[in-house]
């Protein structure tokens, strides 16, 4: 059985796709599966920022062919793990969360690397390109303990 995980962020243009391309790059696809959302409706059915898409083909990603959704409540029962990008991000999923199991399917993501430290990645939306070079520098060190653990736990 496959383990199902998803990335989310305000818009689904930014910083979650660039965590989903990044984790896909790192797990076998056989065991793992990798999606993002919004918890906004403002970029449903968008590319991902084209600032995103630059700095994933720089490091040898292509995102270009995500979409843009929105998380729902459903997304609960279909992912087994849910990476959040700040604590509004949090707040918006941990909202929809019928249950405890629900609730404990969800944290933010730089606490792999930050643990109980809350750390956000910023939001590189109003910046430039260095502001999602850096952005993709924090998911990478991320998605790399997450990929590591996800690894261990299907052998």
């Amino acid at each position: 059985m496959k383990t199902r995980v998803l990335m989310v962020c305000l818009g689904n243009i930014c910083r979650s796709p660039l965590a989903e391309g990044i984790l896909r790059s790192k797990v076998d696809p056989e065991k793992v599966e990798v999606d993002s959302a919004a918890t906004s409706n403002y970029h449903i059915g968008d590319s991902p920022d084209e600032r995103s898409v630059a700095v994933a083909q720089k490091n040898n990603l292509d995102i270009t062919y995500q979409r843009g959704r929105q998380f729902t409540a459903e997304d609960f029962e279909l992912f087994d793990r849910i990476y959040v990008m700040d604590i509004s991000n949090y707040r918006d999923v941990m909202s929809l969360a019928r249950h405890e199991e629900h609730r404990q399917k969800v944290s933010l993501i730089l606490n792999e690397i930050f643990p109980g430290e809350n750390v956000e990645v910023p939001d590189p939306y109003q910046g430039g390109p260095e502001g999602f070079h850096r952005v993709y520098e924090m998911l990478e060190e991320a998605c790399e303990v997450i990929a590591k653990k996800l690894d261990s736990k299907s052998e």
